[in-house]
């Protein structure tokens, strides 16, 4: 509109600046900007620290939840958990967390998930992407093919055991990643 030309706010909201920013500015930074941002600000810096360990650091502020992948939510769900006190008794279901995401950014994800597990929660994970699967604690593997031709279990257990295993087609290409006396 006229008066707040896309920024979606009042002249008088607009007018209330931190650190010479307004609302509009500070939701068209990415949370890596924000993070820079409002570094002396504890509480605000460690959601944003939060968020930068899961991966996010790209997403903007302002941006619609509608317009996040499915992993990204994912992560967003998690970076909200990783802010509250950890019980060490939370079971956490991811789909695909992975998807979208550049290596850096999966390490970053891995760190996190084994962080959680450390601290004595359960995360299971759906998840094609074998660089998470070769740092699973145990695996359970279906198939032997997708749909109708799948949704037995082939193999459940360590990744060296599943490595072993004839029929997986996963364990065929983690063979291939996991050191070879372990295979």
């Amino acid at each position: 509109c006229d008066v707040c030309h896309g920024k979606r706010y009042n002249r008088e909201t607009l007018e209330v600046r931190y650190k010479g920013k307004n609302i509009a500015d500070v939701l068209a930074m990415t949370v890596e900007e924000a993070q820079r941002f409002f570094d002396a600000v504890p509480t605000i810096a460690r959601k944003l620290d939060t968020l930068m360990e899961v991966g996010l650091g790209y997403i903007r502020l302002g941006q619609s939840a509608t317009t996040l992948s499915g992993g990204e939510a994912q992560r967003v769900k998690l970076a909200l958990e990783l802010s509250k006190r950890d019980t060490g008794r939370t079971l956490y279901i991811l789909d695909e967390p992975t998807t979208g995401l550049h290596f850096h950014d999966i390490e970053l994800l891995l760190t996190v998930l084994h962080r959680l597990r450390d601290h004595g929660n359960t995360i299971v994970v759906i998840e094609h992407n074998l660089d998470v699967i070769k740092t699973a604690d145990w695996l359970v593997d279906l198939g032997p093919e997708g749909g109708e031709k799948g949704g037995r279990i082939l193999v459940a257990g360590t990744p060296e055991t599943v490595a072993a295993h004839a029929e997986s087609y996963t364990g065929q290409y983690l063979r291939k990643l996991l050191p070879p006396h372990t295979a």
